[in-house]
Order: structure tokens, then sequence, then C-alpha cells
């Protein structure tokens, strides 16, 4: 369904992907780990096309998504979802417009069919009357589960999730852990899904994949990446204090302040 090769971005002085490849097979999910500003978003954001690579390719469903122009783009986007980390819903809008938005926006669907469909996809989320509401008149955990909604209101083959239980109390990060199982199992669509919580990595995974200094370092099913011999992997998912990522971290600085000393002194 996806396939991402040598991907790479720099933004300034800083290469935040280094040569990514990553493939990901029809209706499986897909958790991309890895420590926080490591890069996981802003891969998805190329995966969407937000944004485009200065190298690599993505190849989507035999489509090259970094070929389309704008409005192949647009529509290209009906069969591919994301929903945001903050949720990033639009506060001047009610729930219901939220949720209908890229049909509204982008498909030449009659609007009855639009707010049908809008009804339905908050129902499946488990939010039922809320479709005149703003978004500052719901909690964290419904402001999620709107994303969802809207995610899935185009009815997509692929969904990306960008830290999807981050902000909420562990029975509700379960319970859209639930959410994504259950899409994964009755849509059977194809699931990314980023975050640094390996809690909800093992339960919804079929596969992790973890992104470190800029490529993906490992990949394995929740079984092998728990008994990992990879130190840097095994850091990660332990988050032991001590170890190799840690190390590295330290000479990062040391040699940043080393320069910026050389740099002083000339």
């Amino acid at each position: 369904m996806i396939k991402i090769t040598d991907l790479h971005k720099t933004f300034g002085a800083h290469q935040v992907l280094r040569g990514v490849d990553l493939t990901i097979n029809v209706g499986e999910t897909t958790v991309i780990i890895g420590r926080s500003g490591c890069g996981k978003s802003i891969l998805l954001k190329h995966i969407i096309g937000l944004m485009k690579p200065d190298k690599g390719s993505i190849i989507i469903d035999n489509v090259d998504v970094l070929s389309l122009n704008r409005k192949e783009l647009n529509e290209f986007r009906l069969r591919i979802s994301m929903v945001f980390q903050g949720a990033a819903l639009f506060d001047s809008m009610t729930v219901k417009e939220n949720v209908g938005f890229l049909l509204y926006e982008h498909s030449k669907m009659p609007h009855p069919e639009i707010h049908r469909r809008v009804t339905e996809k908050l129902r499946m989320v488990g939010l039922h009357g809320v479709d005149e509401l703003i978004p500052a008149e719901l909690s964290g955990g419904m402001k999620k589960r709107v994303g969802i909604a809207r995610a899935l209101c185009s009815e997509p083959k692929i969904i990306l999730y960008d830290e999807p239980t981050t902000g909420l109390d562990p029975i509700m990060a379960d319970a859209i852990n639930n959410l994504i199982i259950r899409f994964h199992e009755h849509l059977g669509v194809t699931s990314i899904v980023v975050t640094h919580d390996m809690t909800s990595a093992y339960k919804i995974a079929d596969r992790i994949a973890m992104l470190y200094e800029g490529r993906i370092i490992a990949e394995g099913t929740p079984d092998e990446i728990k008994n990992t011999s990879d130190s840097i992997v095994k850091q990660f998912i332990t988050g032991e204090a001590k170890g190799p990522i840690t190390d590295r971290d330290r000479e990062n600085k040391f040699q940043i302040e080393d320069n910026n000393n050389r740099h002083s002194n000339s």
C-alpha cells in the first residue's frame, strides 16, 4: 500500500530525515515509535503531501504522491486521512462542519448525504447529539474522537494517526486504542500510528518501526520489538535513563559546545 524510499528532509542546518525506507502492507496497522522531535510527525506530513522531501519517493496505492499537482493532491486526500495530534479542529465551526469539512470542500457529494455520513461517523466513535457544539465545548477526549470521525468521513483506504493518545488519561487512551483496532478489523483500513506510548504500540500494532536519527533502525512484530537485542531500541522501549541513546546525546552536546568554543575563540 505504501512504499517510502530514501526520504530526506532538512530544515536549515538540521537534517530530520536521513534516508527513511519503509514499506507498509495493505490492511496493516504499523506503529512508528521514536523520541520526541525525531521526525515522526514530519514523516506523516510527507506521506499525506503536506510537505515535500529534499530527496526520495513516496508511492501510495501505485500513485507517486510527489508528482501530484494541487488539484490531484486534494482529490487523492479523499483516499487518505490524518488524525492530528491536537485534533486540529476549526474553532469557529461546529462539530458537524468539522467532521464533514473535506467532503464539503473537495467533493460534489450532496449536503444531505454528507450530513448522513457525518452522523454515522460520529456514532462510530461514540459521539451522538454533539453535531452543533463547537470545539471549545468539548473535552480533550471528545476532540480526539471528533478528529477520528473527520478522518473516517471520506471513507479513506489509509488513516494516519499522530500521537492519538497524547494528553489523555489511561482509560480514554485505551478507548482510542480500541477504536483504532475496531476500524482496522471492521473497515479494513491501512493505518500508520505515530506514538511514543509503548502500551498503545504493543496493543494496536501489527508491526512496529523505530525512527532514530533520521532512519528506520528496527522493524518487527510487537513480540519481536519487545524481545529485541538492539541496545538503542531496548533503551527506548524500557525507558531506561542510561544507555546508548543518552550517551549519544551527551556526545552530541559536547561536540556542539566544543564547536561553539572554537568558533568564539577564532
